[in-house]
């Protein structure tokens, strides 16, 4: 039985300074893979050598919406840097109307980009989305982002978003906070979810789930999130386990292509 945190950020400085001890606990909890996501280009190097240092470590390429005095990227510059073939995504990427106000054409912009860069590349994307899924949604179909699919990631929106991001051709991927006890719609959607098209990440280091709630995250206890769904869906903790990581390596090819070479 095995899992794939499917997003974190294990780069960022105080994960990556204590690398050793996150893959060896990574391997106690069985946690076999992990997705580490870009936020932006200046420090995508970081997230490009521990992908390339670590067999059972991914990288994606991409600027999160978040971050807006930093290099905006073009189509070709994603393109050319998801060449390596430890990238098996294009992002973080989408809209966030909750941390900025004003004036955000420049972030439905650079996520024109991503999407555009995507499709050339023909790498699946991973979408951030806060207090904006009607302009996701909307940017997604104008672009046909259908054409590569992706990840909802960290996913706290409505079941009628997640329907229509499914019919796109999209994941659903839960974090940590569906361990939360006030998180009573996502436990709903956790219980409507079909495990077909389910993953689960930990968005390190953030959002640690319960029994580590307000600690440092890490990928390992991404088997948490399973095991609370497991138990809203009232099915064995294998199940979970099993569907989220054929999901993971069904819907990120090179992924799968570099766990089983040809």
């Amino acid at each position: 039985m095995k899992f794939v945190d499917s997003h974190c950020h294990i780069n960022f400085a105080d994960l990556a300074a204590n690398m050793p001890q996150l893959l060896a606990n990574m391997q106690d909890y069985d946690v076999s893979h992990a997705l580490c996501v870009a936020v932006n280009l200046p420090e995508l190097p970081s997230v490009l050598a521990l992908a390339q240092q670590h067999d059972n470590i991914f990288a994606s390429v991409g600027v999160h919406p978040d971050y807006e005095d930093t290099p905006e990227p073009t189509v070709a510059q994603l393109v050319e840097l998801a060449q390596s073939p430890k990238v098996v995504a294009i992002g973080e990427t989408g809209l966030d109307y909750f941390r900025l106000t004003g004036d955000l054409e420049w972030q439905r912009e650079r996520f024109r980009t991503h999407i555009r860069a995507a499709r050339e590349a023909g790498l699946p994307l991973i979408i951030h989305t806060r207090a904006s899924s009607e302009d996701t949604i909307r940017i997604l179909r104008e672009e046909n982002a259908q054409d590569v699919g992706g990840v909802m990631h960290c996913f706290t929106e409505s079941w009628e978003v997640a329907q229509q991001a499914m019919d796109l051709g999209f994941y659903i991927s839960l974090s940590g906070i569906v361990t939360f006890k006030k998180a009573e719609d996502l436990k709903q959607l956790a219980r409507l979810m079909p495990l077909d098209r389910l993953l689960i990440e930990t968005d390190s280091p953030y959002l640690a789930p319960m029994p580590h709630r307000g600690k440092q995250n890490q990928p390992a206890w991404v088997r948490h999130v399973a095991e609370h769904i497991a138990e809203l869906k009232g099915i064995p903790l294998s199940d979970v386990a099993e569907a989220t990581t054929q999901n993971f390596f069904k819907l990120f090819a090179r992924a799968r292509q570099a766990h089983h070479p040809q």
